[in-house]
């Protein structure tokens, strides 16, 4: 009983229980895309059947997580066929927990305004949009948001970050950034309005069929 209810692995090597990170963030992307195109059938066609769905499994799955066994997740044991092939990259499970409890309590909210009551309000539009967000930073750049907030909360050191960002104290040459470096970030972000500026009227105008067929989109949506 104690083998199944845990929460992290003890590996060799590893002074504390472990997650691997690979399969956290491919689950991250993995919810990441069931959120945001259940936002955009939200935005597109004011169709909410798929974030309500979406809210209870997210809970469901954060659930198993904390209080059951992370290798029991579901999307967590898609996360690992996905990158089984991979090296694991072992993070510490402590602020990972810590994580996933603010990811419990952002979709309880959800749960109980949306499923429960029935409604939509500025309050769980901006819950999706933190979640999306963590998810986001999570499955893009391994970086676990919720993660940087447990030492607010608890004095014990973390250890085994992603990329090991809690023991690196110099960043390698190829990780250094340079002046002009951020001054192409500086112009490309100016290219990007003048595009803006100068195309956006073109920008707007509603394709034609490539192959000449009368019938256009606008046609087909009406």
């Amino acid at each position: 009983m104690k083998q199944f209810i845990q929460f992290g692995e003890n590996v060799e090597g590893y002074n504390i229980p472990v997650l691997n990170e690979r399969e956290i963030r491919a689950s991250a992307g993995i919810l990441f895309l069931l959120l945001f195109i259940s936002l955009m059938m939200i935005i597109n066609g004011n169709n909410f059947i798929l974030i309500k769905y979406s809210i209870i499994l997210f809970l469901t799955d954060f659930l198993i997580r904390v209080f059951i066994n992370p290798k029991f997740s579901p999307t967590l044991i898609l996360g690992r066929l996905i990158v089984g092939n991979q090296t694991p990259e072992y993070v510490g499970a402590r602020q990972k927990r810590f994580a996933w409890y603010i990811g419990i309590v952002l979709a309880a909210t959800m749960f109980f305004l949306m499923v429960i009551l029935n409604t939509y309000s500025i309050i769980s539009g901006l819950i999706c949009l933190v979640c999306l967000i963590f998810l986001f930073f999570e499955s893009a750049f391994g970086i676990c948001l919720g993660c940087k907030l447990y030492p607010l909360f608890f004095k014990e050191k973390v250890q085994y970050c992603p990329g090991e960002v809690c023991e690196r104290k110099d960043r390698q040459e190829i990780q250094k950034i340079t002046k002009g470096q951020l001054l192409i970030i500086a112009g490309f972000a100016a290219y990007v309005f003048i595009l803006t500026f100068l195309f956006n009227d073109h920008m707007k105008l509603m394709p034609h069929d490539l192959f000449g067929n009368t019938e256009t989109v606008e046609n087909i949506n009406q």
